[in-house]
């Protein structure tokens, strides 16, 4: 069968008809799309970020949090042999020299208002030692394999804060506090979780946080704060550097 031929008069009618009903689809779709837009960015931001879109990332996590996450959930492990060179991606509380015979950790257990110790390196490595090779990805979308070597925070929270395991959150922050994370503790208490002094069979540079860092395999890096200074046991999260910048708090994978 032939395809119906229009007159040119039909056809141009036609024409000025579906552009007539595409432009007013397409008027709707971006009043639509304006007034959702409007309602996410809607009231005082928080922090840098309105609460509309932050409400999408409490959902995001409540979702992460409460249908893919345990500790019984653990990235996968790799071969030495896959080492890569990872980025020294970010300064920010470690862009001055650092003195090692002076640097000492903090710890302020749960429900103390103030450091009960300070720490040396040494006494942190008196804990069992264990080591990991993890993929360590970076929410500017690079990831590497790194070999790291320390202790873990779950044993660590358990021999230097007893009772703290209790606590909803975790607190960590630079010694001079320029650069802080705040994180559940569930992440914390997680047996891939190390406060390490080793990076790929080496002791860590002061690019890469010596003399210890947090490694937390199950976050992205903006978690795994370099040259930890105190570390705080809390009820609720404590400031987080990268979450008032806009981003999500529980950066989980």
């Amino acid at each position: 069968m032939k395809p119906r031929q229009m007159d040119p008069a039909a056809a141009q009618q036609e024409i000025e008809r579906r552009t007539r009903r595409a432009f007013l689809a397409m008027g709707s779709g971006a009043v639509l799309g304006s007034a959702g837009l409007a309602a996410l960015l809607a009231g005082g931001a928080e922090g840098d970020i309105p609460p509309g879109l932050r409400r999408i990332l409490g959902f995001n996590e409540k979702v992460v949090r409460s249908a893919l996450y345990s500790n019984g959930h653990l990235v996968p492990t790799f071969p030495t042999s896959a080492v890569g060179e990872q980025k020294a991606n970010g300064d920010v509380g470690i862009d001055t020299d650092l003195d090692p015979a002076a640097w000492r950790l903090e710890v302020v257990p749960f429900g103390a208002s103030a450091p009960s110790l300070a720490l040396t390196l040494d006494e942190v490595k008196q804990l069992p030692r264990h080591e990991e090779t993890i993929e360590f990805k970076c929410v500017e979308g690079w990831s590497t394999v790194t070999q790291f070597a320390g202790v873990r925070l779950a044993d660590f929270t358990a021999k230097f804060a007893p009772g703290s395991a209790q606590a909803a959150c975790v607190g960590l922050r630079t010694p001079d506090s320029e650069y802080y994370v705040s994180i559940d503790m569930p992440g914390a208490l997680h047996p891939q979780t190390l406060l390490a002094w080793e990076m790929n069979g080496q002791p860590l540079t002061e690019d890469h946080g010596a003399p210890l860092r947090l490694v937390i395999p199950v976050k992205y890096g903006i978690k795994n704060i370099k040259r930890i200074g105190r570390i705080e046991y809390t009820e609720h999260p404590t400031r987080d550097y990268w979450q008032e910048r806009g981003y999500d708090w529980f950066a989980g994978l």
